[in-house]
């Protein structure tokens, strides 16, 4: 009798964040009206002129579009990988420690850079990475030339990859450690009276156990596959690296923002949330048929 009464409260608990999501999610999506008009300002959506799919012939047509999307899912790519084998890798080797203090004391450390945003973790990255920083102090030591990372199109991906992999594996790692205790104690003791080695309790018994788990956060992650992550980019990019380090994101950032090229710069982003779109459907999919769970 008393269930629909604490629906009703359930209900009203999640109403500001509905409210927060239509103002700012949902009404703004009327826009996308303005990729297929040439949009004026001054004239306004109603006003403007029709131009129907000119602006997405336009973007394929430009020279730097295929280097822009090969940039965003080669470093999206990096990211996704390195952000599902670094945290599983991380939380195996933490479940081995015995001694709680010195666990804790690793997993704090690790969760912080988390909570720091890009423009403060930005400026760790830039000191740390600079011409006469301490790593290339430390390649000059060994004998090595300097390196100027950010202003290099060989290394301006890796360090995307790794810095972000470095921000926030210790944070990924926390789902897998909650897996992790989720696998029967009582299969390590059979396993140990049969005489197997921890490396074939691991491999035998500790991946199958979180293999669910590792599947579910990789299909979840490749919707993503176009959010190469404009925070970090944004930070840390700068003209010389352009031709490897521009993404959807910056690009339309500096032509519907900077250049006023409103239509254009919707038209991008169109683009991106229909693909976004399409591997949300076919992540859905592979949830469903790798596991008895479904995304939505």
């Amino acid at each position: 009798m008393n269930r629909p009464k604490k629906q009703v409260y359930y209900h009203l608990m999640m109403l500001p964040g509905m409210i927060f999501l239509i103002i700012f999610n949902f009404i703004p999506m009327a826009g996308i009206v303005m990729a297929f008009q040439n949009f004026s300002p001054v004239k306004g959506i109603l006003e403007s002129k029709w131009v129907g799919l000119d602006n997405f012939r336009f973007i394929f047509s430009l020279p730097d579009s295929r280097q822009i999307f090969v940039n965003t899912i080669i470093i999206s790519l990096g990211k996704i990988m390195l952000g599902i084998l670094i945290p599983v890798c991380f939380s195996l080797m933490l479940n081995e420690i015995k001694v709680k203090f010195f666990k804790r004391t690793v997993q704090t450390i690790v969760y912080m850079p988390h909570f720091l945003s890009w423009v403060v973790f930005a400026a760790v990255v830039q000191s740390i990475f600079s011409y006469d920083g301490p790593v290339n102090v430390l390649l000059t030591v060994i004998g090595m030339e300097p390196v100027m990372f950010l202003g290099s199109n060989q290394w301006f991906r890796t360090l995307m990859v790794t810095t972000d992999s470095w921000k926030e594996f210790g944070y990924g790692s926390i789902i897998y450690l909650a897996a992790l205790t989720g696998i029967d104690p009582g299969l390590y003791e059979a396993a140990s009276i049969d005489g197997a080695s921890r490396w074939k309790r691991l491999l035998y018994i500790t991946l199958p156990g979180i293999m669910p788990i590792i599947l579910i956060m990789l299909t979840m992650a490749l919707p993503n596959i176009l959010n190469a992550g404009f925070d970090q980019i944004f930070n840390l990019y700068n003209p010389l690296v352009y031709e490897s380090g521009d993404i959807l994101d910056t690009y339309v950032y500096r032509v519907g923002m900077l250049k006023r090229q409103y239509s254009l710069g919707t038209a991008v982003g169109l683009i991106k949330s229909v693909v976004g779109m399409i591997l949300i459907l076919a992540a859905n999919k592979l949830v469903t048929t790798f596991s008895d769970r479904r995304m939505f």
